[in-house]
């Protein structure tokens, strides 16, 4: 998959991405990223690509026409089908679904907002769609991009040095991941459960699964009442509130 960034701060983007999975990504072709600085699209000696706004007000609005050539240069060489997605707080929120959708598009091309905002006839004739990664503000568009990148790029054919493992985490299936425990089996007086000891995979796996629901039911509720459960979902949920005297107790961890 090819994905661009358009960037004010290339330099930050590429420094992140050099390591981990996705540095080990980049060198293996699983996925390619390049950069688009929107000022070398500018025609005036100070590179200039925001300006005031109008009507007044704090901060400076990004320019319509250097993001537009960024964005025109970032399609070169894109397949057809590559949408383009600005990256700000008034975006929808980015979650894992968002990250398997985008997995399968031909191209991406993120757009990293910053200062005050981005002129909206841009955003108008020429996003896709706008992405968040939360209920909060940020100086700028790149740490979401790593964000987006970081999701996405695991998920990809080769990305991961074990293939199950990007289908074993937190949200793959629409529940928080269970209790991961190593050696030794006992840190200070807590052991490992005994039931992961066992050789019993049918047990392990159904242990496993009722942690997952157990764990989203008490930090995100809300995540069971949109994904719904199977029949033997709801038996383990209930057993598990019956271990935790059947009420909303403090989860230990």
């Amino acid at each position: 998959m090819r994905i661009a960034v358009v960037s004010l701060f290339p330099s930050m983007l590429r420094e992140a991405m050099a390591h981990g999975v996705i540095g080990r990504s980049l060198e293996r072709g699983v996925v390619e990223v390049e950069y688009v600085d929107p000022r070398d699209y500018t025609d005036d000696a100070h590179r200039t690509v925001d300006d005031r706004p109008y009507g007044g007000g704090p901060g400076m609005v990004l320019k319509v026409e250097p993001l537009r050539a960024a964005v025109r240069a970032a399609r070169v060489g894109q397949p057809e089908g590559t949408r383009v997605v600005l990256l700000g707080a008034q975006g929808s929120r980015f979650e894992q679904r968002k990250a398997r959708e985008a997995r399968d598009w031909p191209g991406l091309i993120l757009v990293a907002g910053r200062y005050e905002g981005i002129d909206e006839r841009f955003i108008e004739a020429d996003v896709d769609e706008e992405w968040s990664i939360g209920d909060y503000v940020l100086t700028g568009g790149e740490l979401p991009a790593l964000v987006v990148i970081d999701a996405i790029a695991r998920l990809m054919p080769g990305a991961l040095g074990c293939a199950e493992s990007a289908l074993e985490e937190s949200f793959a299936d629409g529940l928080l991941e269970w209790p991961q425990y190593t050696r030794p089996a006992v840190v200070d007086g807590r052991e490992v459960p005994e039931v992961l000891l066992s050789g019993d995979h049918a047990a392990i796996r159904r242990w496993r699964l009722q942690q997952s629901l157990g764990r989203t039911w008490l930090r995100r509720p809300e995540l069971l009442e949109r994904r719904g459960m199977t029949a033997e979902e709801r038996t383990l949920l209930e057993e598990f509130k019956r271990a935790t005297n059947a009420g909303r107790v403090e989860d230990p961890h």
